[in-house]
């Protein structure tokens, strides 16, 4: 059995590592690189953030449609990689002497590099999420049982954060300032991600979805939207709307996470503080998911969510009791970051779980339209306007290159 097979699990921490790598250099380098290299605007900035947004949510629908229409995942997964590498090292060539060279003067080469940018990062999206949003998370839910899925969800859910401590790590030494840099970032990226894609073409398993029915493509499209599967499956979108008001929380505080360390904290060595709080969090997230596949999601979510919970209060607490000085400040701020860590990623890892347990048998793809929009979509849009709303008369603290 493929839920057995050691191939599985490799497969799973490997594509489920790299996607979210290149998901980490797309969501938190990209910002840095048109705002470094090209001087875009925070128009520009949100044009491309929103852009590539609709772009995943949009491709994760069709494409998970087309998957379980066509009764294919390995090929969507391992093409789906080359081609999202290939899309990534594009970038290493959007670059203002490069334009300058091609057009001449006579164009605005950062203008141009700009909307490069915004363009590309829509078609490197949609690869990404053809084969990692839509293919790869039906193919986790197709190759795995009621009796596994918490462990593999488990692993799958502390992914995120890992990749971020990979990214920093790997890539703090490079100066962002210099062109050369980003080139370097986008090639390492670009051909890690290509050559994962090869190593699936040999190693994944295809796993025994149906494929073509009498719906046709349209009709697998829509399938998750008609009143009469609602109905059927009301457990389903229960879960997905508590998925999604715990994405909302999560979105509130998460873009706004780093300035509260700095500036609301005052703590200038707080990678010292996350990094082990996130490590030791992504332990506990694998541990966590062994407890789902024994408990079962009823007795698993409220401690996931109280863990959360906790952490938020201890965050919230620790400006107003504590003098922000020494082991005083740094010892209850670690304990609040990792209870806070903890409980987003093993609430992750409970909802993931309970969601794949609880959606029809071999019509994974055409759901995974749908969890994008619970997780990604709409508490991406929410979430930082509550905390916006929040932050609207907070204090004003202005920064060396004379922003606020």
């Amino acid at each position: 059995m493929m839920k057995k097979d050691k191939s599985f699990w490799l497969i799973l921490v490997v594509f489920s590592l790299t996607g979210q790598v290149a998901w980490v250099v797309e969501n938190m380098y990209f910002n840095v690189f048109i705002y470094k290299m090209f001087r875009a605007s925070p128009g520009d900035i949100s044009l491309m953030v929103g852009a590539s947004a609709v772009a995943a949510t949009l491709t994760t629908v069709l494409m998970g449609a087309l998957s379980d229409r066509l009764g294919k995942r390995r090929l969507f997964m391992w093409a789906g990689y080359v081609a999202w590498g290939l899309s990534i090292l594009s970038f290493a060539l959007i670059r203002t002497d490069v334009i300058s060279a091609a057009f001449g003067t006579a164009v605005n080469a950062s203008a141009v590099c700009i909307s490069l940018v915004v363009i590309m990062d829509c078609v490197m999206t949609f690869f990404g999420s053809s084969a990692n949003d839509a293919a790869f998370n039906a193919w986790v839910t197709d190759s795995t049982t009621p009796e596994n899925r918490g462990a593999a969800e488990g692993i799958n859910s502390m992914m995120p954060l890992v990749a971020i401590l990979v990214v920093f790590g790997g890539f703090m030494g490079f100066d962002l300032d210099k062109a050369e840099s980003w080139t370097a970032i986008y090639v390492i990226i670009g051909v890690t991600v290509l050559l994962i894609g090869v190593m699936g073409f040999f190693l994944i398993r295809e796993p025994q979805v149906p494929g073509r029915d009498e719906l046709g493509y349209f009709g697998t499209l829509f399938y998750g939207f008609r009143p009469d599967v609602i109905r059927a499956n009301l457990s389903l979108y229960s879960t997905l709307a508590g998925f999604m008001v715990f994405g909302i929380a999560i979105q509130v505080y998460m873009p706004y996470l780093i300035i509260y360390y700095e500036k609301g904290l005052g703590m200038s060595d707080y990678v010292l503080i996350l990094a082990p709080a996130i490590i030791l969090a992504a332990a506990a997230t694998a541990f966590y998911g062994r407890l789902i596949d024994r408990f079962g999601y009823e007795r698993t979510v409220l401690p996931a969510l109280l863990m959360l919970l906790v952490g938020f209060a201890l965050l919230w607490l620790i400006p107003g009791v504590i003098p922000a000085e020494g082991l005083a400040m740094k010892i209850p701020v670690f304990i609040g970051s990792l209870l806070m860590m903890s409980g987003y990623l093993c609430g992750m890892a409970v909802f993931g779980t309970r969601i794949r347990n609880l959606t029809p048998e071999h019509k994974a793809g055409r759901f995974q339209g749908l969890r994008i929009i619970a997780q990604v979509l709409i508490p991406g849009v929410i979430g930082p306007v509550i905390g916006a709303a929040v932050l609207a008369d907070a204090e004003m603290i202005a920064n060396d290159d004379g922003t606020s």
